[in-house]
């Protein structure tokens, strides 16, 4: 295990280009669910970002495993431990509306998967299997006690994996919009980058901006990230779009790795999801939520993919709400 590593001071900003907007703009007129999009936004939306500057977080690096990730931690003794783990194309930075009221309440950390956000590895850590036995190592190396799981997203399915394939004493999970059930219910971007190895290889052209960019317009109804967020994403996946198209090809792999395995999850799972999510539809956390053994659902109506960002303070105040009590009665 290497020592700690604080960031390194500030870079300047990575932004989207007229080329990228452009690159953006010609996959969103190919993709229907856009439109949907849309006509779900007020009239004052994208004027100015939510945040003008995202909530500082203590980012550090460690290397575990043989991998250097970037994580932060926020502890608070005695109190329920919560583990967050980052969506795509995003990283934990991402999780910053959520950071204070959270860390106010809980012994908090998170973390980037290797392969994605801020974090080290590539195209080994690009399946289910990978990312469950990495957060097996992560919980490991802090030595956390009954984690409450928090994993949107590609955070979901490193969740599934590790609690239907190690030994855990995780105290709950709360995971949504995101992968882990078959068949998947997919947008049309989605259908494209895991079934085309055309639109995989398009995707890998067209780079890291053009990704995040088009990410942004189909995943928010309300909420407008800040310069900081995005560059901190950009960065993120620069010259990595091309090892994370290996996640999407080999999709239906991993999802027959945690999909026969729902059922026997003994643990207390809050299913969450966007009503208009356009990337995962929201019929799959109806049909996720029945295959569980002990579930409860949630879903943000006025919606997009990114719920704990599009609906910030609700999605807070379910979470505390869940980790405090609700779990222990579901």
């Amino acid at each position: 295990m290497n020592a700690d590593k604080k960031n390194t001071p500030a870079k300047p900003l990575r932004t989207v280009s007229w080329l990228d907007m452009l690159n953006a703009s010609a996959l969103l007129a190919i993709t229907p669910e856009y439109g949907t999009v849309k006509r779900a936004r007020g009239k004052e939306y994208g004027k100015q970002p939510t945040f003008i500057q995202p909530a500082p977080m203590p980012l550090e690096f460690k290397t575990i495993a043989g991998v250097k990730v970037r994580f932060a931690h926020a502890p608070r003794e005695n109190c329920p431990t919560v583990l967050l783990m980052n969506p795509l194309p995003q990283s934990i930075v991402a999780f910053a509306p959520l950071w204070n009221g959270l860390a106010s309440q809980f012994n908090l950390y998170a973390y980037d998967l290797p392969g994605f956000g801020g974090s080290e590895g590539g195209p080994e850590y690009m399946t289910f299997e990978a990312q469950g036995r990495f957060l097996r190592d992560f919980i490991s190396e802090f030595d956390i006690q009954s984690p409450h799981l928090f994993g949107p997203d590609v955070g979901m399915s490193a969740a599934l994996a590790y609690v239907t394939h190690f030994p855990n004493d995780v105290a709950s999970l709360v995971i949504g919009d995101g992968p882990g059930i078959a068949p998947s219910s997919n947008g049309s971007v989605i259908n494209k980058i895991v079934n085309s190895a055309f639109w995989r290889q398009v995707f890998k052209i067209a780079g890291a901006a053009t990704f995040v960019h088009a990410g942004n317009a189909l995943c928010y109804v309300n909420y407008a990230p800040n310069e900081e967020e995005i560059s901190d994403y950009i960065t993120s996946y620069s010259g990595r779009i091309g090892p994370i198209t290996q996640w999407f090809k080999d999709y239906p792999k991993s999802l027959a790795y945690v999909d026969p395995k729902l059922s026997e999850i003994d643990k207390p799972v809050l299913v969450f999801w966007g009503a208009q999510d356009q990337l995962l539809l929201v019929e799959n956390s109806q049909r996720l939520s029945q295959r569980l053994k002990r579930s409860k659902l949630h879903v943000f109506e006025n919606c997009g993919h990114y719920s704990y960002q599009d609906q910030h303070e609700r999605f807070l105040t379910m979470l505390i709400d869940w980790v405090s009590n609700e779990h222990k009665a579901v």
